[in-house]
């Protein structure tokens, strides 16, 4: 069953374009700010475990740091390899809080 757990406080947030690593009951989070919309991922590159929440932004993407593999933000979906993506998990703001949905 999904519920909504806090990820962090909304002044711990990334700013626009930047990224961060988070932990939310065991799984590894990245959670990148999106011209101040926020999104959160699979922090986990499929392709070497890199940590997509040390990467960087570009266009709608986060960018591996170890191998440069492109996740778009909303869908997952790496830009290449074509078939490969990560999980994005809902996220919403309330209050001072961020949340994400994962399963329970």
């Amino acid at each position: 069953m999904a519920e909504w757990v806090r990820i962090c406080g909304v002044a711990e947030a990334p700013a626009a374009g930047k990224v961060m690593e988070a932990e939310v009951n065991g799984i590894q989070i990245c959670l990148a700010n999106l011209n101040g919309e926020l999104a959160a991922l699979d922090n986990l590159c499929p392709h070497r475990q890199g940590p997509l929440g040390q990467g960087w932004i570009e266009g709608e993407a986060v960018i591996c740091p170890w191998h440069s593999w492109a996740f778009n933000l909303k869908t997952g979906l790496a830009e290449y390899p074509a078939h490969e993506r990560v999980e994005v998990f809902p996220v919403k703001t309330e209050g001072e809080d961020v949340l994400v949905e994962i399963d329970g």
